[in-house]
Formats: C-alpha cells, sequence, structure tokens
C-alpha cells in the first residue's frame, strides 16, 4: 500500500520565531531578554513548538543551549518560513495601499533631499523613512520592512537591484594623540601593526572591505578588540585600543577626541540604492531616479 500523507501541521508563528531567537543567541536568558518574556515563559514556548513538531529542537548545556540535530534541520526552513510570512503581509499590504513607500537608510547617509523631492512630486504618497542599522539593510528589503534602502557596499546584492549613487573616500580614525594624527595622509605602509576592531558576526566581504584585508603581502590586519556593534568601535578608539578605517564623515560628526587622516591607495566606500529586483512599484522606481540626481554627496 503507498505511504499515507502525513497530517498538516499547524505552526504557530511565534512560537517560530522564538526558536529562531534562541538559536541565533544559543541562549535562553538572552533571548528571552530580545522577545520580552520571561526564561519560563521562553521555555514553555519552545516546548510547545517541539510538541507540534514531533522532535527535540534544543539542549541546554552549561554555556547555554545548543541545536539538536532536528533543531538544526529546522533552523533554515524555520527562517524561510518566517520571512516567506512577512512577505506575504507586506505585499498584501502594498496591494492595498499602493501609494506607500518606506525608504530604508543607515548611519551617515543622508536621504533628506531625495525624500523631500518624492514627496513633492507625489504629494497623495505615503513616504516613510527608517534608520537601519550597518547588516540591517538586505535583510530589511526581503522582509518588506523598506521598500528602498540607501546604504554603503559591500553586502550580498542577490534578489536585489542596486544602483551607485556616489563614492565616499575611506579614512582612518585615531585619537588626537596618536601618532598619526595630523599627517596629510597615510598608506597601508603605515597602518601595518596598528589593530582593527572585529565585528562579532559580520559578513565576510563586509569585513575584509572595512579591515582592508587581505593586505597587499597576504597577512591578514592585526586583530583589534571583538565588539557587536560598529558604534562601540569609537570608544576603543578613543582608548587607544585600536584604530578604524571609515568613510561618510562630516564636517561635526567626529567625537572631539578623535581625528580623521585620508588613506591613500585604497578604493572609496560605495554609496548605492538597494531595492527588491522583482519590485515593479512607480513610486519606488521614481525614488530612484530622484535619488540619482539628487543624492550626490555633496551638500554644500
Amino acid at each position: 500500500m503507498p505511504d499515507s500523507p502525513l497530517p498538516p501541521v499547524d505552526l504557530d508563528l511565534r512560537l517560530v520565531r522564538c526558536f529562531t531567537v534562541v538559536a541565533e543567541h544559543r541562549h535562553f536568558g538572552r533571548a528571552a531578554a530580545v522577545l520580552h518574556l520571561t526564561q519560563p515563559s521562553l521555555s514553555r514556548q519552545i516546548r510547545r513548538l517541539e510538541q507540534q513538531l514531533g522532535a527535540r529542537l534544543l539542549d541546554r548545556t552549561p554555556q547555554g543551549s545548543r541545536l539538536t540535530e532536528a533543531g538544526e534541520v529546522f533552523l533554515p526552513h524555520a527562517t524561510a518560513l518566517l520571512r516567506s510570512a512577512a512577505q506575504a503581509a507586506a505585499r498584501t499590504r502594498a496591494a492595498a495601499q499602493p501609494s506607500r513607500i518606506t525608504i530604508g537608510y543607515t548611519t551617515g547617509v543622508i536621504v533628506t533631499p531625495a525624500v523631500r523631492e518624492l514627496r513633492h512630486l507625489h504629494p497623495d504618497a505615503d513616504v516613510r523613512t527608517l534608520h537601519l542599522s550597518w547588516n540591517e539593510p538586505r535583510a530589511a528589503l526581503l522582509d518588506h520592512r523598506v521598500d528602498a534602502a540607501v546604504t554603503r557596499l559591500p553586502f550580498p546584492t542577490d534578489q536585489l537591484q542596486v544602483t551607485v549613487l556616489y563614492d565616499e573616500p575611506r579614512v582612518l580614525l585615531v585619537p588626537l594623540d596618536h601618532r598619526l594624527a595630523g599627517k596629510e595622509s597615510v598608506t597601508l605602509d603605515d597602518i601595518a601593526d596598528e589593530p582593527l576592531p572585529r565585528v562579532r558576526r559580520s559578513d565576510p566581504a563586509w569585513s575584509a572591505f572595512w579591515r582592508l584585508e587581505p593586505r597587499p603581502d597576504g597577512r591578514p590586519a592585526p586583530d583589534g578588540p571583538l565588539i557587536d556593534a560598529i558604534e562601540d568601535k569609537l570608544e576603543l578608539i578613543a582608548a587607544g585600543q585600536a584604530v578604524a578605517i571609515v568613510a561618510g564623515l562630516r564636517a561635526g560628526s567626529l567625537r572631539p577626541d578623535l581625528t580623521a587622516v585620508p588613506l591613500e591607495g585604497v578604493e572609496p566606500s560605495h554609496v548605492v540604492l538597494a531595492s527588491r529586483a522583482d519590485d515593479r512599484s512607480r513610486l519606488v522606481a521614481a525614488f530612484r531616479k530622484i535619488a540619482q540626481a539628487h543624492l550626490t554627496g555633496d551638500l554644500s
């Protein structure tokens, strides 16, 4: 006899999200804080999901928690399931409200001139802006939290349409009492032994670009402290524990105890507009055209 079809499983997406957050942090306490739950409540949510699936997904350890073999199998499907649900909801809302666009931007990128022009040309449209963390633009686009994002390369661009708007020179950020402070410019040779911060869980291509790796001799950059957010690097630099490669600095944007030195012989940072490759929104198309005309990096 042919195998009987498996009975449908009604998964609660809230439980699935709980599981993905625990899987990301590998710690029930940290995951509970992110989810604004108590640890006992989070444990009950995970047990309910395991009961629905008929499989144990997580094991607690003295260090936190780890995925079981079943959990490892379920995790990519859980992530895809949550993303699919978010996309379905976003596309449904977009169909009901076709004159809405949310424009994301990251730190140091100014979108105001283009946003103002879009509102002027489309006065009936609901034009919103949303600040994104440095590592959020791709996920925010694919999850339909934003419809366009102005940010800096590099990041994975598959499934996206990307347009370069302008370039920004990369500079070396150092404390005022650093040996290189005040120089007209520096080269890779000048910073060969200078430690650079490492950002935990950063994309390898992004990390290589901002740490200038590999160096011409094939060596990696000297490791500075490991940080969770790029904003943490300013305190480390001011304390003399590291230097950093940055872009997009504007007058008045630096702490008074830091200074930027031009960096010679390195590719500039590219500021881009990204949107979903399959998005046919007239507002996204209009914003792309406006951004190319109004976002040039020159605010003088």
